[in-house]
């Protein structure tokens, strides 16, 4: 018997009550491991914009910076928190900032930055998994890392169409690979829902376009569909948050920020 602590995505929460900790082997999260608050706000001004026709909005040196820092100082806090009591085994989600954009950003706009993947690398008992599969405690688990699935592109229909449907292809594809090599494992953590199950957008901050819509991956469901794990943690729809199955498979929206679901693996 294994018992799991899996926790929905953090946003930077970790104010955690410390008994759901007692007795567990591992802790796996879903991805989005930082506060980004101030970095989402910002994209939600400028997708605004963009729909009104209007330049993009410079910010300055300043905002910036503190929009990454927000995210790199909560990981860090959150991480240093969760591995006081077990190990943790974590994707990335997609709200995190890539080290190589990391780089860029500090050519562009002339400001130093911690290189957050780097950074946490360094921390005991925490690790990043990233489109492979560790053997942890006698089980076999998938960690597939978040992709844009093309479903997704044609059915949100975002800006730059062509360029970001192009992008997605190859990310489709790169999933599709890495699942192939995932038919046997017992848990697939990802971050976002297979499509249709758990997926819904209904949060009343999202774009108006985007509301009622499945945000789900097919590639995902398919792989599901075909092989059978036995769970599937998953979150990146947070309001969609809670449990179904697909066949034998049991799916685990995990929700977020304080969300967590104790599991007592065989």
């Amino acid at each position: 018997m294994v018992k799991i602590l899996a926790i929905g995505d953090p946003h930077g929460y970790y104010d955690y009550n410390k008994s759901i900790f007692k007795n567990v082997d591992l802790i796996l999260c879903p991805g989005d491991l930082g506060k980004a608050n101030i970095a989402r706000k910002m994209s939600f001004e400028g997708f605004k914009r963009q729909k009104k026709g209007l330049s993009e909005k410079e910010y300055s040196l300043e905002q910036e910076k503190r929009a990454r820092m927000e995210i790199y100082n909560s990981t860090i806090k959150l991480i240093e928190y969760l591995t006081r009591f077990a190990p943790v085994y974590s994707i990335l989600g997609n709200v995190w900032p890539k080290d190589n954009y990391v780089r860029r950003d500090e050519k562009k706009f002339g400001i130093k930055i911690p290189h957050l993947v780097s950074d946490i690398k360094k921390i005991k008992d925490f690790y990043v998994v990233k489109n492979s599969i560790r053997n942890i405690k006698d089980l076999r688990i998938g960690f597939l890392e978040y992709f844009v699935d093309t479903n997704w592109i044609k059915d949100f229909k975002p800006d730059n169409y062509d360029k970001r449907m192009r992008k997605a292809k190859k990310e489709t594809e790169k999933a599709k690979r890495i699942l192939n090599r995932f038919r046997n494992v017992d848990i697939l953590v990802c971050h976002q829902p297979p499509y249709g199950v758990l997926d819904k957008v209904t949060n009343s901050n999202a774009p108006e376009s985007y509301r009622g819509k499945h945000a789900g991956s097919k590639v995902s469901l398919n792989y599901i569909k075909k092989y059978q794990p036995k769970l599937v943690l998953c979150g990146h729809i947070h309001e969609a948050k809670g449990e179904a199955k697909i066949g034998r498979t049991r799916i685990i929206n995990l929700g977020c920020c304080g969300d967590y679901k104790i599991i007592d693996f065989d």
